[in-house]
């Protein structure tokens, strides 16, 4: 038992199923919470001042150094991190928003064609950005390849295709601790704005790197 304040290890105690936010690494950073000179401050800061941070409880906390640590918002400013246009005039970051954030392998948009985006909505396999990378240049190398072979200049992944595989993950997706486990409170930023944890490819990592060079090549639309 690494905090011994029955009242401060309660507080610290997640109400969400485990898996519902990234875990970390390791756990001995809570044994800080003993020590006489650290604070657990779990309500919400109201605004900050020149010397102190004020909760919205009213609690005043007079403080020489402020370490901000306040974590990310993939979903709202990001996925695309900068305006992509594409067929028809269509915005990707208003169509994801908009339509639910979906890419056929976590690699190709229909109505966007010749466009590789890497590291998309169900891209992420193993839970590592390297295996991710990895298995989206095996999917690459195989289209590309097949394009040289047929001559063509745009390649475009089909409605059909893109839906397949959106519908493929979303039942996959069912199963999981985000959608069958208890993850509400969590604010996790594996949730976007529609509730679904889009981000994670819910499959293994053995099947992301075989799907990456197995993909039926009649996915894509040749010209």
């Amino acid at each position: 038992m690494q905090v011994h304040d029955p009242q401060v290890r309660d507080a610290l105690t997640p109400r969400y199923d485990f898996g519902c936010k990234r875990p970390t690494f390791s756990n001995s950073y809570l044994r800080a919470f003993n020590k006489h000179n650290v604070h657990l401050e779990t309500a919400p800061i109201s605004h900050i001042e020149p010397d102190a941070i004020v909760t919205t409880s009213g609690q005043r906390h007079e403080i020489d150094t402020l370490v901000l640590a306040t974590g990310f918002n993939l979903w709202d400013i990001n996925f695309p991190a900068f305006e992509i246009v594409g067929r028809n005039g269509r915005d990707l970051g208003k169509w994801w928003r908009s339509n639910r954030f979906q890419a056929y392998q976590g690699i190709s948009i229909p109505h966007f064609p010749n466009l590789f985006h890497l590291a998309s909505p169900y891209a992420y396999s193993g839970l590592s950005y390297f295996t991710t990378i990895e298995a989206q240049m095996k999917h690459m190398r195989r289209l590309i390849r097949h394009i040289e072979r047929t001559n063509a200049s745009v390649f475009e992944v089909t409605e059909d295709a893109n839906e397949a595989f959106l519908d493929e993950m979303t039942n996959r997706l069912g199963e999981s601790v985000f959608y069958a486990g208890s993850c509400a409170g969590s604010r996790s930023y594996y949730f976007n704005q529609h509730g679904e944890a889009a981000i994670l490819r819910p499959t293994s990592t053995l099947n992301a790197n075989r799907q990456a060079r197995r993909f039926a090549l009649s996915d894509y639309q040749l010209t």
